[in-house]
């Protein structure tokens, strides 16, 4: 049965998913739009000391762009694969998610090769210690080894890895979805839990800890999957009511004036009640400290009363341009990591003027947008795919 441009499909008596339509008539412009921000985001933040990063979430809040990849990556896995369970069963369904895990996986490794070729093209020993590049050309053996299990990363890829891990353990999360969405929640909650309490990790090479841990990160992914289902729609009606907006509206301006008194001086003087501080620090990112997961959870309810379900899209150019790099986020994402290193690169080898800085963001969005067109372009031409990242 369609209703409001959504199939309904009973999976189990607690498991109804709501595919959208295959035409882009009634695809959910939502999620593109707050991908195609959230890489914008990315690129900017990437490069350093950027003065155009100060228009960027992550200067405002807690939270930053990272959740916004996650959580939606949940929601966008729970249709586009659901929708496989439904047509196909459960082995395409699995091999489905294999084999977008493995494309995350082949991009990880290609944009670890094209990272270091930049970074030995442009002087090497300048940008060991920066793009930590330094272990792979003093031991390449071992270094590769680990890159392939996903131990060893350079600069900005850490996110790939997570995916990686997400998507594959997907299918074992649609599974206890089907028998008990509440038994899912609730096992998610406890280990995100069991990661704030005890600080479990999965061990990364050549020393440390996984940067953004997936067993703390996972419960954005679950929630995105559930958000994505009709037995949430209580919840997300919750989300909706004036109560719920105001506390989200209060939580996210603590969080603004939190966040500005570290880098704005003249608000240096602010201080929180002691018993406030010790629920919010350490404000922990590899973990996902509660304090920004909260802060997501505060920016969907705002985003949800702004952009409602039944909106569909500008015509704007920003919002087409936006659309097309949420389209193919995972192409766009590496584009701009590498992206990022040659604006640092430029910088350090002309200047690092306010000028500069904002000529070099601009030119970096401007080839996103362009590059992301012509994959939507090119795509087009071939049929519609699902898009999972």
């Amino acid at each position: 049965m369609k209703v409001d441009g959504v199939v309904n499909i009973q999976l189990y008596p607690e498991a109804r998913l709501r595919l959208p339509q295959t035409d882009d008539v009634h695809r959910d412009f939502r999620l593109d739009i707050c991908r195609g921000m959230a890489l914008w985001f990315v690129f900017v933040d990437h490069v350093p000391n950027n003065i155009v990063s100060w228009f960027t979430l992550r200067n405002y809040g807690f939270s930053d762009a990272t959740e916004v990849f996650v959580f939606i990556s949940g929601y966008t896995c729970m249709i586009a694969s659901g929708g496989v369970l439904q047509s196909q069963g459960w082995l395409a369904m699995s091999l489905h998610a294999v084999r977008r895990s493995w494309q995350i996986y082949t991009a990880f490794l290609l944009l670890l090769v094209v990272y270091l070729a930049f970074v030995q093209s442009f002087d090497h020993t300048r940008y060991l210690d920066e793009t930590n590049a330094a272990v792979f050309f003093a031991h390449p053996g071992p270094a590769i080894l680990h890159a392939g299990l996903m131990q060893y990363r350079l600069v900005n890829t850490d996110i790939l890895p997570l995916f990686v891990l997400l998507h594959l353990i997907f299918p074992a999360l649609l599974w206890l979805f089907t028998r008990s969405i509440n038994v899912s929640l609730t096992a998610s909650l406890l280990l995100y839990v069991s990661v704030q309490i005890f600080r479990i990790n999965l061990p990364a090479w050549p020393q440390g800890e996984w940067y953004f841990n997936p067993l703390a990160w996972q419960i954005l992914f679950v929630l995105g999957m559930w958000c994505a289902m009709d037995r949430s729609a209580p919840i997300r009606r919750m989300a909706r009511s004036p109560i719920s907006l105001t506390a989200s509206v209060l939580y996210l301006i603590l969080s603004l004036i939190v966040v500005l008194s570290w880098q704005v001086e003249i608000l240096d003087k602010f201080t929180l009640p002691q018993t406030l501080s010790n629920l919010i620090y350490p404000i922990d990112k590899s973990n996902l400290s509660p304090a920004r997961l909260l802060h997501f959870v505060a920016l969907a309810c705002v985003a949800m009363r702004l952009l409602p379900r039944s909106w569909r899209g500008s015509s704007s150019l920003l919002a087409i341009a936006l659309i097309r790099c949420g389209e193919n986020s995972l192409t766009i994402f590496c584009l701009s990591v590498l992206l990022s290193l040659i604006g640092y690169v430029v910088m350090e080898n002309t200047s690092g003027t306010v000028l500069m800085q904002v000529l070099i963001s601009m030119v970096g969005i401007a080839v996103m947008v362009a590059i992301a067109t012509l994959l939507t372009w090119t795509a087009k031409l071939e049929g519609p795919k699902p898009r999972l990242f």
